[in-house]
């Protein structure tokens, strides 16, 4: 039985402390907050209670597996899940309104049919089949696996199929990028091209350099669904954290981690703010990048021959509103609206001039859970929307966010009791990402820039887990980090990942 330490209690680091528990070890979790859960915050007013953090759940198997693995209670019993039906209505910047369904491609060709006009449904569904392609070819190496030693393999080769496009005398092109998939292959429609985009802006990604791979997000979520979870995500969280319990895994909330103790060129132990010393044969870290440089400052920790170090990813602006008044029958939980100057939205989000753009794409959820709100004739809606890292928030960025969701929730203003917010710094606070940066799933192609680094380091012993390491962020991959680290200190260097 070896005594393992766990840094954070994140999603990604509570999954490996609940599978290295049931391995036989002692596990330990230092958290600096007084809670768990990470990412998956909540906040709880008058009645009202909203995630902070990401509020629908892909790829429910990644916890699904989990709750198998560490005992004989299923997920399904812990929590309740709800697929999302429509999976989200589109409001796109012409006024036109696309609902796709959940995890139907056939009905999205059908449904985008409808809305923009015949044969946009086959375009999006020729584009699918490439996805697909895509995803089989890198689902493994990127999500099962632990990254590669020769992960310039991924780096280098493109997964997606472009289809080749000829112009008169111009030689034969394909899409390099995400934004270059929109024109070559979707026929530069741009309610189509602002369906794709949105799958990169929403994890803070530039569909003018994200590679063409980035086709996997909405194969993904229009493939494997999207699910609610009753009481939010942040009962998914309380979930998790029980099944450590129950497999005896120990918290300290409060302790804050200040260095990684190294003793004989292994990771042994951790000291804590308080000058306490804890000992032990592994140590797991769930941090951001700059929060565990600080802990072994002067050590080169990133594996030899490492992907390149990721900078750069935006962060999230939520408004968190209360409303009088009941959610209309019908109302689709989640719906995008389009923004109306893509150009400015790119420019000020990714570019050299870094704002709240005019018209932002924004995201609005109207989950119509019970215990959201303090009784039926209320409601409970939080908005997002992607902005840059760093980004100062004051209450003119947050009203024309506001002024923004009028246009899909008629009488917003009269309805409004009040609202909160959650700002770049705030997410820097909960996450100690630098500037509230948000983490990106891995993806391959693009030299290798938009790969995480391994969850083995280069000093023995030590771990890393969550968004920020392979295979990157997003709530599934989170889990995925911790059952690959769990995985390395249990079978050791030679595990190849689950099968």
């Amino acid at each position: 039985m070896a005594r393992i330490v766990v840094i954070g209690a994140g999603m990604g680091a509570m999954t490996a402390a609940a599978r290295l528990a049931v391995a036989g070890h002692r596990v330990v979790v230092y958290e600096r907050t007084e809670s768990y859960g990470g990412a998956l915050g909540r906040v709880e007013r008058d009645g009202f209670a909203f995630d902070t953090g990401p509020g629908l759940l892909q790829l429910p198997a990644v916890y699904r597996d989990l709750f198998v693995k560490t005992g004989k209670e299923p997920l399904e019993k812990c929590v309740e899940l709800a697929q999302v039906e429509p999976a989200v209505r589109h409001v796109f910047a012409d006024g036109n309104t696309a609902d796709l369904p959940n995890a139907s491609r056939a009905g999205v060709g059908e449904a985008l049919d409808a809305a923009l006009g015949e044969g946009a449904g086959a375009r999006w569904a020729a584009f699918m089949n490439r996805a697909r392609e895509a995803w089989d070819r890198t689902r493994r190496p990127l999500l099962e696996e632990p990254l590669w030693p020769n992960w310039q393999v991924l780096a280098a080769r493109e997964p997606y199929p472009a289809v080749p496009h000829k112009r008169l005398l111009r030689r034969e092109r394909r899409a390099t990028t995400l934004a270059e998939v929109g024109e070559l292959e979707l026929g530069g429609d741009p309610r189509l091209v602002a369906l794709l985009e949105q799958f990169a802006l929403a994890h803070g990604l530039d569909p003018r350099t994200t590679p063409a791979s980035a086709a996997v997000l909405p194969y993904l979520e229009q493939t494997f669904g999207t699910w609610s979870v009753r009481g939010g995500l942040r009962a998914l969280a309380r979930s998790v954290y029980e099944r450590c319990l129950a497999r005896r895994v120990e918290f300290v909330f409060g302790a804050a981690v200040t260095r990684i103790v190294e003793k004989d060129g292994r990771a042994a132990g951790v000291e804590l703010a308080d000058g306490m010393t804890a000992e032990a044969d592994f140590v797991v870290a769930g941090v951001a990048p700059t929060a565990l440089a600080a802990m072994l400052p002067g050590v080169d920790i990133r594996s030899g021959g490492d992907v390149p170090a990721r900078s750069g990813m935006p962060s999230r602006l939520t408004v968190l509103l209360a409303l009088s008044g009941a959610r209309p029958a019908g109302t689709p939980l989640r719906t995008v609206l389009h923004s109306a100057d893509r150009q400015d939205e790119l420019d000020r989000v990714f570019g050299e001039r870094p704002g709240l753009p005019a018209s932002p794409t924004l995201a609005v959820l109207r989950p119509g859970d019970p215990e959201g709100t303090p009784d039926d004739a209320h409601e409970a809606v939080t908005l997002t929307v992607t902005v840059p890292a760093h980004l100062p928030v004051g209450e003119p960025e947050v009203q024309r966010v506001i002024s923004r969701a009028e246009g899909v929730l008629p009488g917003l203003r009269e309805r409004l009791l009040w609202h909160e917010v959650r700002t770049p710094t705030d997410v820097a606070e909960a996450t100690g990402a630098e500037g509230g940066a948000v983490p990106a799933p891995s993806l391959a192609a693009a030299d290798g820039l938009l790969l995480h680094p391994s969850n083995s380091t280069r000093l023995p012993g030590l771990l890393a887990v969550g968004g920020w390491a392979h295979p990157g962020g997003g709530l599934p991959h989170a889990g995925m980090s911790g059952t690959l680290a769990a995985g390395l200190i249990v079978e050791g260097p030679e595990f190849r990942g689950s099968r």
